[in-house]
């Protein structure tokens, strides 16, 4: 199957003169549908500014980032903000709720935000896939950490994006709840062919992915196909 998300030699420089700081080194990923990839290494390694590329929230310095059939850099800001709303899913370790909203209606809230008028039905459908319809009109302060995570899963999903970055979604989450979560986004990848690039610090979620990328020192050092 072609690659969907694919990154080709990205270089990642903050700073100039003297102060600089080179967070990615040559970074080559290719990704297909349905792939969940787990991004791997200590603290520092570029995991997030890879993330951030692959969500055109950030643009390499050198290199190149491709969704589809286009090329990130050079991207108007309108042609960012509709390719982030139509092709990129967030989910993020504190969940992001807004606590004036019920679960349902931070589900459908980046529906609405793109222009759509009546996401409910679509909502409510995503709130049924994460097995969380019944806490529909829940507010977020009447979850559990689990339950909220799954909703953000489904606020994620309600734009049908071909891509979700997940940066250390279990990192708040105990090892049962973590494994509840892993599973869905498992089961996310496989059912919706949709690409699924976590960032982790846990060797043991990375038995849920499909491919292992290991970094170092904003370098992948291995990739482990699974």
């Amino acid at each position: 199957m072609t690659p969907y998300l694919v990154v080709d030699n990205a270089t990642r420089r903050y700073g100039n003169g003297v102060e600089t700081v080179d967070a990615l080194r040559g970074v080559s990923l290719h990704v297909r549908p349905g792939q969940f990839v787990a991004l791997v290494g200590r603290s520092g390694c570029g995991k997030t500014t890879l993330l951030n590329l692959c969500g055109a929230m950030d643009f390499p310095s050198t290199g190149t980032v491709r969704i589809g059939d286009v090329t990130t850099t050079g991207l108007s800001d309108a042609a960012l903000t509709r390719l982030r709303r139509t092709q990129i899913g967030f989910i993020f370790q504190f969940f992001q709720l807004l606590p004036t909203l019920s679960a349902v209606e931070n589900v459908e809230l980046p529906a609405l935000l793109a222009g759509e008028t009546n996401p409910r039905g679509r909502a409510l459908k995503l709130l049924r896939f994460v097995e969380m319809e019944t806490m529909a009109h829940r507010m977020p302060h009447q979850l559990s950490g689990g339950q909220m995570q799954r909703i953000a899963i489904a606020r994620a999903l309600v734009n049908n994006p071909r891509i979700l970055l997940a940066d250390e979604p279990i990192g708040n989450l105990d090892t049962a709840t973590g494994e509840l979560v892993l599973d869905l986004l498992r089961r996310t990848a496989r059912e919706r062919q949709t690409i699924i690039l976590m960032a982790t610090h846990s060797m043991e979620s990375t038995n849920y992915c499909d491919l292992v990328v290991r970094m170092r020192d904003g370098r992948i050092e291995e990739t482990i196909e699974r």
